[in-house]
């Protein structure tokens, strides 16, 4: 995309899944976070040719703001269809800032099972962190000026794209 800052969506998810690779058994488990998590779960369990199916949380009653932001419209089902119980987990979400949707994340986690290990990896970050959380596994590092966000997005085609929006 022309006059685009960020870097490419497509090329940063192949530069992540290079970095997996050699972390991950086919009995790794990958949990996707609604909505871009999911998406890039989804691309990285296939590449990556893990066994275990492929998990999805929706943290939104597990946030610690859900009393000061409510229910997103579009809540989605948390989905966890393998044994959580002395598994290595992988936590996938698209872009990391404070870690409070992480620290939520795990906290459903747990809701399902007690985990061997919990390791997270995200398409960015984008710094800014409020809680002691960081990923195993990162596309880049991207600084964007306060009052701006990250956002991944998918076309109808399934083809990622990073997109810069005012908060």
């Amino acid at each position: 995309m022309p006059g685009n800052p960020l870097p490419d969506a497509e090329q940063l998810l192949a530069s992540l899944t290079d970095r997996m690779r050699p972390a991950v058994g086919p009995n790794t488990g990958l949990v996707g976070i609604h909505t871009g998590g999911v998406w890039l779960a989804e691309r990285l369990h296939q590449a990556l040719g893990l066994q275990l199916p492929l998990g999805t949380l929706d943290v939104s009653f597990y946030r610690d703001d859900f009393n000061k932001k409510g229910l997103r419209r579009n809540i989605k089902s948390s989905d966890i269809p393998f044994d959580i119980d002395g598994c290595d987990v992988i936590i996938v979400d698209d872009v990391l800032y404070t870690g409070r949707t992480i620290r939520a994340a795990i906290n459903e986690l747990f809701d399902y099972g007690r985990p061997a290990r919990i390791r997270l990896a995200t398409l960015v970050d984008r710094g800014g962190r409020e809680l002691p959380i960081s990923a195993d596994f990162s596309g880049a590092d991207v600084n964007v000026a306060p009052g701006e966000s990250v956002e991944l997005t998918r076309d109808a085609q399934g083809r990622l794209a990073l997109k810069l929006t005012r908060d």
